[in-house]
C-alpha cells in the first residue's frame, strides 16, 4: 500500500471526495481514497466529519489499521469510535499496538470492556498496560513504552551484540539501549551508533552517556516536553523514585506533547476543550460553553455599569460616547500582549518566581513607553478633531494610565493564576479584558466629569 503525506488543501479535497462517496454508497471508493493515507490523515478526516458520515467511514477502514487510527484521535473522537465497537473487535485492533497506546485506548473504556481488554494480553504486556494506567495521562508515566531493551553496565559490547541478535528485531524507533547496574538502576545510556563503531571488547560502562538523567514518572508532559528540547533527545528513560527503570518516551510522544499544548493554548484562550468534537451533539457543546458565556456577561455587566455611573456625562458631551471605545480596544491589544508574552514565558518553562519581578518591570516600563507615545499622539488626533483642549488632554490622560496598568496586569495576572494553580491562557484574557474596559471607561469618565463638568 502506497501512502503519502498530503496539505491542508488536498486533505479538504479528500473530505470531499469521502463525504461524496459515503452519500453515493460507494464503498470501494472510500477504501481506496483510504488506502492511499496514512493513519494520521485518516484520524484527521474522521475527526472533521459529522458523526453520521464518520460512522461510514469508520466501518470502512480496514481492522487492521484501526488501533493505529486511534492513537491520533482526540479523546471524545476516539470514545465515540471504540463505542460503536464490540469488545471482542477492540482486542483485535489492539493486537499490533505498543503498551503505551494501549493504554491511551484503555483509558477511554468503560470499567468492562476495559477488563476484556486487559485479560486479552499476555502478562507482560498485561502488567506494561496496568502500570501505565497507575499514572495520570498527562505525566511521563502515561506517556511512557515499556517497549524498550536495557543492557548491563558490566558487560562488554560482544555480550550486548550476541544479546540483540537472539531478540531478532528491535524495538520501533529504537536510538539507544538503556543502561542499568546489577538492581536495575538506570545508570545511563548507550547509542547504538557507540555500539557498532567501538571494539566488542570495550565494556558498557567505558563508552555510556551518564549525562542525561532519566525522568521521573509523575513529570507533567510539558516538562517532558522541555527536557526533551534542552538536551536534543530522542529517547529517553522513565524512572521511578529509586531510579529503577520503567519504561522510554520517544521523539514522536513529545511532538504529540507540543502539538497538544499548542492546541490547548488556542482553544483555552476562548474557554474551550482543545478534545472538544467539533461534530458532537449541540447540545453538549452548548452546556460546555455557556459557563464561560455567562461569565463573560458577568463581566460585561460589571463594565457597562461603571458607565451608568457617568451617563450624565455623556449625555451633556457625545463626544465622551465616541472616545470611549478607543480607550477600552487599545488597553486590551497592549495588555492582551503582554499576557501572551507571560503565559508563553510560563509555558516554556522561562518565567518563575525568581525572575517575575524583573519581567513585570520590564512589561510595566514598555506600557509606560507605549502610553506616553500613543497618549501624545491620540491627544493630538482628539485636539484636532473636536478643537477642544481639555477634551484632548483628558483623553491623553486617560490613555497613558489605561496603558501603563494594562501592561501591568497582563503580566500580573497570568502569574497570580499560575500560583493559583489555574491555567493562565484559560482564564487570562477574560480577566485581562474586564480590568482594561473597566478600568479605561472609569478613568476617562470620571476625568472627564471633574474637568468638563
Amino acid at each position: 500500500m502506497t501512502t503519502q503525506t498530503h496539505t491542508a488543501i488536498d486533505k479538504a479535497k479528500l473530505t470531499e471526495q469521502l463525504l461524496a462517496a459515503v452519500e453515493s454508497h460507494n464503498l470501494e471508493q472510500i477504501k481506496d481514497l483510504f488506502s492511499h493515507l496514512v493513519e494520521e490523515e485518516i484520524a484527521e478526516i474522521l475527526e472533521s466529519t459529522p458523526l453520521k458520515e464518520r460512522q461510514i467511514l469508520w466501518e470502512a477502514v480496514e481492522s487492521t489499521r484501526q488501533g493505529e487510527i486511534l492513537t491520533h484521535t482526540n479523546d471524545e473522537v476516539t470514545a465515540n469510535l471504540l463505542g460503536s465497537l464490540e469488545a471482542h473487535e477492540i482486542v483485535e485492533i489492539t493486537e499490533d499496538l505498543e503498551t503505551d497506546d494501549i493504554a491511551d485506548i484503555a483509558q477511554s473504556l468503560d470499567s468492562s470492556d476495559q477488563q476484556t481488554l486487559l485479560a486479552s494480553l499476555d502478562e507482560g504486556d498485561r502488567n506494561a498496560v496496568e502500570m501505565a494506567l497507575t499514572y495520570p495521562e498527562d505525566t511521563a508515566g502515561g506517556l511512557m513504552s515499556t517497549d524498550l531493551i536495557s543492557v548491563r553496565a558490566d558487560v562488554s559490547l560482544d555480550v550486548v551484540l550476541r544479546y540483540l541478535r537472539t531478540l531478532g528485531e528491535l524495538p520501533e524507533s529504537t536510538a539507544e539501549l538503556f543502561v542499568r547496574d546489577r538492581e536495575g538502576k538506570f545508570v545511563g545510556s548507550l547509542k547504538l551508533t557507540v555500539l557498532l563503531t567501538h571494539d566488542e571488547d570495550t565494556l558498557v560502562q567505558t563508552v555510556l552517556d551518564s549525562h542525561i538523567p532519566g525522568i521521573r514518572a509523575f513529570t507533567p508532559a510539558k516538562e517532558v516536553a522541555h527536557f526533551f528540547e534542552k538536551n536534543d533527545l530522542l529517547s529517553a528513560a522513565v524512572v521511578n523514585e529509586t531510579n529503577q527503570i520503567l519504561g522510554r518516551i520517544t521523539i514522536d510522544d513529545v511532538v504529540d506533547i507540543i502539538r497538544e499544548e499548542a492546541e490547548h493554548a488556542q482553544m483555552a484562550s476562548a474557554g474551550l476543550d482543545e478534545d472538544e468534537d467539533i461534530f458532537a451533539p449541540a447540545s453538549r457543546a452548548a452546556k460546555r460553553r455557556t459557563f464561560w458565556l455567562g461569565i463573560n456577561l458577568l463581566t460585561a455587566i460589571f463594565a457597562s455599569m461603571v458607565i451608568g455611573l457617568f451617563d450624565a456625562s455623556i449625555e451633556k458631551i457625545v463626544a465622551l460616547a465616541i472616545l470611549m471605545p478607543i480607550i477600552a480596544s487599545m488597553g486590551g491589544i497592549a495588555g492582551t500582549q503582554t499576557a501572551t508574552i507571560v503565559i508563553r514565558a510560563l509555558a516554556t518553562g522561562k518565567l518563575a518566581r525568581s525572575n517575575s519581578r524583573s519581567l513585570l518591570i520590564k512589561e510595566t516600563t514598555v506600557g509606560l513607553f507605549n502610553g506616553v507615545i500613543w497618549a501624545v499622539l491620540t491627544g493630538l488626533a482628539v485636539l484636532f478633531w473636536f478643537s477642544d483642549v481639555a477634551l484632548s488632554l483628558i483623553f491623553a490622560s486617560a490613555m497613558l494610565i489605561n496603558l501603563l496598568v494594562a501592561a501591568f496586569a497582563g503580566a500580573m495576572i497570568p502569574l497570580i493564576l499560575q500560583r493559583m494553580k489555574i491555567d493562565p491562557a484559560l482564564a487570562s484574557g477574560l480577566m485581562l479584558t474586564t480590568v482594561t474596559d473597566s478600568l479605561g471607561f472609569f478613568v476617562f469618565l470620571g476625568l472627564a466629569t471633574i474637568v468638563l463638568l
